[in-house]
């Protein structure tokens, strides 16, 4: 394992909105100020403290210590996630689930990781002037994140009761089967992976990366919600930020933080949102907010005849991408990938109605097992901030529901192989499939009609393209903004293209090598 500085035993020195004096202006100084403190801000927060940096790291969620942990989804929706866990695109169809709290959505996704296919890496070296991230130079940064945050196929002992069932079923119709790998060390099993991991096996940034950069002598905000990125002469100079109290949401105090290098890492959503509040900075492509997309998933349920319990375990088990990239007209393919069964999340991924058909549907929960289809989609959305208004702007395309379509059916032929007795499709009007000859009419019918599915997405990506043409991309091949030197991003809004993988360990990886690019152009 990495050696590091002397790091606390437990929790991280944070501080908060209670800290601050009501009303005071805070004057910071550093050589790099970094914007989120998920998956890139908190790994380019240690890379630049390790070398030698005085590193403030701002985040405007809130610091919740392992301690503080509640085991309990709908609390956790409440207080860790954006907009309380109700982050859905303007359309009102997708919720859009990210993480808003000191670690990011590190602290509350399911750990799941996935290195960047080849095929992505040659692709954006082809069509965005990428040649730099060939898998030769990523490589490196890979295996380091991996040997770092532990991550590793799941061993058997870790398997869920649902995903063993699920197996049956893909080893009956010849369906491979893909191991997951999760950055967790010595799984506790608890199944509380989207509430916070209270035993800290989960290797978050909330335990790794980011009391691997206090120990270096960064300083880390929560909180703190940057406001404006500040320039001068085309070049950043730092963040203007306001210090918000989280329970109430008014402002404590104002802060400003200068610095030569500045550092974005807000995410897909929230970074181009800064960009547009700083006068619609480093924007000459027009690009910025634009490209979105965001990994839409729709999960089958299966009722079987047995109580399963599928809710201790890995998260997520096993997945099936053979169908994932996109054909010989680039339309995107799909994975399928199973997920424990939780009861908030069962409840609204299923969408079973209100009232006594949610009470008989839930009655059931024992008894059911849960497998998500998701679809590598088209980067067609757009992030916005209007008149104090934040606007996420998406629809499902045409032709990625047709993929979702194809994976459904893969995915219920599949539940019905493990022994499911009827499945059932998410909907506005209650759909069930009762046998397995009934699988592919039911679904064909489907029609992509706004509201009428319950998709929920944990990827989102784009809005600020890496590339090395400025007309259409905002950030170049080091990370650094085309238009502002000094200026970096180094979140999920990098990416080109959807990857139709998680996407966190290619955040990871970019992140670490972002970071050597401003260490080798910043030294001392």
């Amino acid at each position: 394992m990495t050696e590091h500085a002397q790091v606390a035993a437990r929790g991280l020195t944070v501080t908060q909105a209670a800290d601050v004096t009501p009303g005071s202006t805070l004057d910071l100084t550093a050589d790099a100020v970094v914007v989120g403190s998920g998956a890139g801000g908190a790994i380019a927060a240690y890379e630049l403290a390790k070398a030698g940096k005085k590193v403030i790291v701002l985040e405007a969620g809130r610091y919740v210590s392992a301690e503080q942990l509640t085991e309990m989804h709908a609390v956790t929706l409440g207080t860790m996630y954006a907009d309380h866990g109700g982050q859905f695109n303007a359309q009102g169809d997708i919720n859009i689930l990210q993480g808003a709290c000191v670690g990011g959505s590190t602290v509350v996704n399911a750990a799941l990781c996935f290195r960047t296919p080849d095929y992505y890496l040659q692709r954006w070296g082809e069509e965005f002037g990428l040649t730099n991230l060939t898998t030769e130079v990523l490589t490196p940064y890979f295996e380091t994140v991996e040997k770092n945050l532990w991550i590793k196929e799941n061993a058997p002992h870790e398997t869920s009761n649902g995903a063993e069932l699920i197996k049956t079923g893909m080893d009956k119709l010849g369906v491979p089967q893909g191991i997951a790998k999760r950055n967790v060390k010595d799984c506790a099993l608890t199944g509380f992976c989207f509430a916070g991991c209270k035993p800290e096996r989960k290797q978050s940034m909330l335990v790794t990366y980011l009391p691997w950069a206090q120990a270096y002598g960064a300083e880390i905000h929560a909180d703190t919600r940057a406001v404006e990125v500040l320039t001068e002469g085309g070049v950043a100079s730092g963040i203007r930020a306001e210090v918000v109290n989280p329970d109430t949401g008014e402002k404590v105090a104002d802060m400003t933080v200068m610095a030569p290098i500045v550092v974005l890492a807000a995410g897909p959503v929230q970074t181009p949102i800064l960009l547009k509040r700083s006068g619609d900075l480093a924007n000459s492509s027009g690009q910025v907010g634009r490209n979105f997309a965001c990994h839409p998933t729709i999960s089958l349920t299966a009722e079987f005849e047995e109580d399963v319990d599928d809710f201790h375990g890995a998260t997520h088990s096993l997945y099936m991408d053979r169908d994932i990239l996109p054909d010989e007209n680039g339309v995107g393919g799909y994975i399928l990938l199973n997920a424990l069964e939780q009861p908030v999340f069962a409840g609204s991924s299923q969408n079973p109605g209100t009232g006594k058909p949610y009470v008989q549907f839930m009655e059931k929960y024992r008894n059911t097992v849960r497998l998500i289809t998701l679809v590598h989609d088209k980067n067609n959305g757009t992030v916005d901030w209007q008149d104090g208004i934040k606007t996420i702007t998406y629809d499902v395309d045409d032709e990625d529901f047709e993929a979702m379509k194809v994976g459904l059916k893969t995915n219920a032929h599949i539940l019905f192989a493990s022994g499911a007795k009827s499945v059932h499709i998410p909907a506005a009007l209650s759909r069930v499939i009762e046998s397995d000859d009934q699988v592919d009419a039911m679904i064909d019918t489907l029609k992509n009609e706004k509201s009428q599915y319950p998709y929920v997405s944990f990827h989102p990506q784009g809005t600020c393209r890496m590339g090395a043409d400025p007309a259409s991309t905002v950030v170049g091949p080091k990370g650094e903004t085309h238009d502002v030197q000094n200026l970096y991003v180094v979140d999920g809004s990098l990416l080109p293209t959807s990857i139709g993988y998680n996407p966190s360990e290619t955040i990871y990886a970019l992140a670490n090598y972002i970071a050597d690019q401003i260490n080798a152009a910043h030294p001392g």
